[in-house]
C-alpha cells in the first residue's frame, strides 16, 4: 500500500477486479461487449424516437432521456475501466476521479427521477385518457425533464463536493474499478462522520421521492385496471405498464442495496459486483426491455429496417 501524506495525492490507484492476467483480458472482453450492446441499444432508442413521428409522445419523449441518461452513466465509468484491463498502471488523476464521481452520480440520479415521471406518465394515460393530451403537454414534460437534470446535478455537486473537501492522507488505492462514495470515505483520514450521515440521508431522500411517486401512481393504476369490465383492455393496460415496472425493480433493488445499509455490512467483493450491475448491465437491459415488449418500438425497427433494405 502507497502510504502518501495529503498534499501529496494527485492521482488514485484502482485496483480494480484482479491482477491475474487472463482474468483481466476476459474481463475486458465480457465489459467490452456489454459497452458495445448499450451503446447501440441506447443510441438506437435515440434514433428511433427521432426519426418515426408516431413515437413523438411524452411516453418516448421521457425513455428517450432515459435512453440518454443510461448512456451517459455507462460511459461514464466503462472506458475508464476497460483502459485499466490492459494498462499495469490503473490510475485517474485526483480532478478526473471527482470528475468521474460527479457526472456518475449526476446520471444515475437523473435516472432515478425520469422513472418518476415515467411513473406519472403512465398514471395519467390509463387513469385519465381522455384527458392525457391536456394534461402531458409537452411543454410540461420538458418542464418535469429539465427538474430531473438540475436536481440531480444539483444533488451530485453536494455529494461529491462533501466527499472531496475530506483529505486523503494514508494512501492513494482505491479498492474498486472506479471513484465511488464509500471506497473514498475508506481512504480518508479525517472525520467522515459527517459523510456517513449525509449519504444516507440525501440518498433516502432522492431514491424515495421518486420511490413515493412510482407507488402512488401505480396503486392508482391497479384499481384502474381492476374497474375495466374488458379483458383486452386490462392486459393492454397491463402490457404499457410491464416494462418500465421490470426497470424499476432493478435500478432501484441495487441501489436501495448498495447505499441504504449500514456502513457497518459494507463489503469491498460484494459491491463491486452489485456496481457492475447499475453501471454496466442495467444501462445495457433497459433498451432490451423497453424493445422487446414494446410493439410500437419493434414497428418503429420493422420500418427503418425496410426503408433502408
Amino acid at each position: 500500500m502507497t502510504e502518501l501524506n495529503q498534499t501529496s495525492i494527485t492521482v488514485f490507484l484502482l485496483l480494480g477486479f484482479t491482477n491475474v492476467s487472463y482474468l483481466k483480458t476476459l474481463l475486458f472482453v465480457v465489459f467490452l461487449g456489454m459497452y458495445l450492446v448499450t451503446l447501440l441499444g441506447n443510441l438506437g432508442i435515440l434514433l428511433l424516437i427521432h426519426l418515426d413521428p408516431r413515437l413523438h409522445t411524452p411516453m418516448y419523449f421521457f425513455l428517450s432521456h432515459l435512453a440518454f441518461v443510461d448512456l451517459g452513466c455507462s460511459s461514464t465509468i466503462t472506458p475508464k475501466t476497460l483502459v485499466n484491463f490492459l494498462s499495469e498502471k490503473r490510475t485517474i488523476s485526483y480532478l478526473g476521479c471527482a470528475a468521474q464521481l460527479y457526472f456518475f452520480v449526476a446520471f444515475a440520479c437523473t435516472d432515478n427521477f425520469i422513472l418518476a415521471a415515467m411513473a406519472y406518465d403512465r398514471y395519467v394515460a390509463i387513469s385519465n385518457p381522455l384527458l392525457y393530451p391536456v394534461i402531458m403537454t409537452r411543454r410540461l414534460c420538458t418542464q418535469l425533464v429539465i427538474f430531473c437534470y438540475f436536481t440531480s446535478f444539483l444533488y451530485s455537486l453536494i455529494q461529491t463536493g462533501t466527499t472531496f473537501r475530506l483529505s486523503f492522507c494514508s494512501s492513494n488505492e482505491i479498492n474498486h474499478f472506479f471513484c465511488d462514495f464509500l471506497p473514498l470515505l475508506k481512504l480518508s483520514c479525517t472525520d467522515t462522520h459527517i459523510n456517513e450521515v449525509v449519504l444516507p440521508f440525501f440518498v433516502a431522500s432522492v431514491t424515495f421521492s421518486s420511490i413515493l411517486v412510482i407507488l402512488v401512481s401505480y396503486i392508482s393504476i391497479f384499481f384502474t385496471i381492476l374497474r375495466m369490465r374488458s379483458k383486452e383492455g386490462r392486459r393492454k393496460a397491463f402490457s404499457t405498464c410491464a416494462s418500465h415496472l421490470t426497470s424499476v425493480t432493478l435500478f432501484y433493488g441495487t441501489v436501495l442495496f448498495m447505499y441504504l445499509r449500514p456502513t457497518s455490512s459494507y463489503s469491498l467483493e460484494q459491491d463491486r459486483i452489485v456496481s457492475v450491475f447499475y453501471t454496466v448491465v442495467i444501462p445495457m437491459l433497459n433498451p432490451l426491455i423497453y424493445s422487446l415488449r414494446n410493439q410500437e418500438v419493434k414497428a418503429a425497427v420493422r420500418k427503418s429496417w425496410q426503408k433502408m433494405f
